[in-house]
């Protein structure tokens, strides 16, 4: 893309937040994932990348209100992206009034937790990834990535019982897995 492209994309990216109200309920969401992680070499440089994101959004309450991982998130993050650190309610409520206009949005939750409160504050996500989620005392192997407590095995089917179909895969040319399947076996 050449400097003029790039301005004429930045121009209409400025019309498109100005007015968002006519982009309520349309959120253009790319990818839902956990990854406790947050944004990482595979976040920013192979998932968001391959997805043409325009918009990270990490839904995490503490990472928005700790200004030092707020920062490591921000360096950590590709410059060409734009990157909004909220408290789950705020990313929910952000996206569902439409904020972000036509902006291609990849969606960052730490936990299955952070998956369950948006929804229950309004949220609607389609599909959520399921990443990287590693070994806690206690915790069964779903896959190589992937390890869960019990409680975060309920939490996982109440997601699926909202509607939601809950999916794994590390990266984009991995095949994708049906997780609900998977958890259940």
């Amino acid at each position: 893309m050449d400097k003029a492209e790039k301005e004429i994309t930045a121009a209409n990216l400025e019309t498109e937040l100005s007015n968002f109200s006519e982009y309520a309920g349309k959120a253009n969401i790319v990818n839902a994932r956990i990854d406790e992680r947050l944004i990482h070499g595979q976040v920013a440089g192979i998932w968001s990348t391959s997805l043409d994101t325009q918009r990270i959004i990490v839904a995490n309450d503490e990472a928005s209100s700790d200004p030092l991982q707020k920062s490591s998130l921000r360096m950590a993050a590709p410059s060409s992206m734009r990157l909004s650190v909220l408290p789950v309610a705020e990313a929910a409520e952000n996206i569902r009034s439409g904020k972000y206009g036509k902006q291609r949005l990849f969606l960052l939750f730490k936990n299955p937790t952070d998956v369950l409160r948006f929804i229950e504050a309004g949220g609607m996500i389609k599909t959520v990834n399921v990443g990287n989620m590693s070994y806690k005392e206690g915790a069964r192997e779903v896959t190589k990535s992937i390890q869960v407590l019990e409680e975060e095995e309920a939490i996982f089917e109440t997601i699926f019982s909202k509607g939601v179909n809950v999916t794994a895969q590390l990266v984009p040319n991995d095949p994708t897995i049906d997780f609900m399947k998977k958890l259940r076996s």
